[in-house]
């Protein structure tokens, strides 16, 4: 798969998304956020949902807020996985509308403000993705371990150094503030929570097999035989969410992770 930015947030507004319900505004690929139904992304999109996808296996019968929730599709799993309540809290209203018309549930709803704003106690925070973004995490965490009490809080990052290019300090997105090493994020929820346990996000099936052919000089392949756009106009919408895989670890261990997930407790 070509080489590109975690969440695609990078990219230039090129792909809007495809065949939305009757009265839904398409949003458009920005870069500052991933969305379903565009093609191109499908690849950051199936890498999210995984884990939105994980976390609803463990939050039935609670009252769920998904911070920075964007689009929508990760509230939207939440409550499907049968939250009591699930909150969607994006700031920008383009997001919002599209949010709050396409995912239509009874234990649903999304509110339009800041994330440092929302002030609703609930059971379990959800804040994947976004952490980078923030000019001040630790307020953040602070804020959040207050809203949930003795709940759980998740919080996911892309690791530094599997979305750096080799040899860099950071990636190229012009969205985030701070990319985050995993020992770095762990002192980071450390520092706010007395029980930290920590995930990373891998490749499985034909992800770990196409890693593997990279490593074999797969790039240099596919140009010379001219299949670059024809295979990968097939391979990535065909990526879901059982291409990857979450392990527990420690942050040592976790050093090849693809993105970094918390379960946070007080």
């Amino acid at each position: 798969m070509p080489d590109d930015e975690d969440d695609n947030e990078a990219a230039p507004p090129l792909h809007q998304q495809r065949d939305q319900p009757p009265g839904v505004p398409p949003l458009a690929l920005t870069g500052e956020r991933t969305l379903p139904d565009v093609p191109e992304e499908n690849y950051w999109f199936a890498r999210h949902l995984v884990v939105y996808d994980w976390i609803a296996a463990q939050i039935a019968g609670r009252r769920v807020v998904d911070m920075a929730c964007g689009e929508g599709y990760g509230s939207d799993a939440l409550a499907r996985a049968g939250a009591t309540a699930v909150v969607g809290v994006d700031a920008n209203p383009e997001a919002h509308e599209h949010a709050r018309l396409r995912y239509v549930r009874d234990n649903l709803r999304f509110v339009r403000t800041m994330v440092q704003t929302y002030d609703e106690p609930c059971d379990a925070i959800v804040f994947l993705q976004t952490i980078e973004h923030v000019e001040e995490p630790g307020a953040l965490l602070a804020r959040f371990r207050e809203l949930v009490g003795s709940g759980v809080v998740y919080v996911s990052t892309p690791n530094v150094l599997t979305l750096a290019p080799p040899g860099a300090e950071r990636s190229g997105n012009p969205w985030h503030v701070y990319e985050y090493r995993p020992e770095e994020f762990a002192a980071l929820c450390g520092a706010h929570f007395g029980s930290v346990r920590l995930y990373g996000l891998f490749h499985a099936r034909k992800l770990a097999v196409h890693q593997v052919a990279l490593k074999l000089g797969w790039d240099r392949v596919h140009p010379r035989l001219r299949l670059t756009k024809r295979f990968y106009d097939r391979f990535v919408p065909a990526i879901d969410a059982r291409d990857f895989v979450l392990r527990p670890g420690t942050a040592r261990e976790l050093r090849g992770a693809l993105d970094l997930v918390a379960v946070l407790r007080s």
